[in-house]
């Protein structure tokens, strides 16, 4: 059984809860991702998401100078550990419908690494549990239910 540590990326870029929305936004840009860590020191205390800054920030008319990430960042995340199962991460990401999760020591908490459903997916692409979370994660039609036309 592959564990997280398998297929983790080590290399992660996080910001801290006291710098500018518009950091994040920009280190997004360059990394070509729609989410970021968020960390004090290496502990990590929630993820900031494009989706956050959207909604939360500029829809709501806050500056992406005068508005912290803490301001606009989910606190409560769903993280796992490097010894835990890809299947057991998988479940979760499929339950709580996530693309991707902070790995983090389990003394400090620190943020160590993170996984991607894409990542696990590469390494597993004849497994049908993988190809069966890919679906439910990217489809908004529950798994067995035909989708409703107009």
């Amino acid at each position: 059984m592959k564990t997280i540590a398998d297929v983790m990326s080590r290399d992660v870029t996080s910001v801290s809860p006291d710098d500018p929305i518009r950091r994040a936004a920009e280190l997004m840009d360059d990394l070509d991702v729609g989410a970021l860590p968020v960390t004090e020191g290496q502990r990590l205390v929630g993820m900031i998401t494009d989706r956050d800054i959207t909604i939360r920030a500029t829809a709501a008319g806050l500056g992406p100078e005068d508005t912290q990430v803490a301001d606009v960042m989910t606190e409560d995340i769903c993280h796992c550990y490097e010894d835990q199962s890809t299947d057991d991460v998988m479940q979760d990401m499929r339950d709580i419908q996530i693309r991707r999760v902070p790995v983090v020591s389990r003394d400090q908490h620190t943020l160590i690494g993170i996984v991607a459903l894409a990542d696990i997916a590469e390494t597993e692409m004849d497994d049908s549990k993988t190809a069966q979370t890919l679906l439910e994660i990217s489809s908004q039609v529950p798994v067995g239910q035909a989708p409703t036309t107009l």
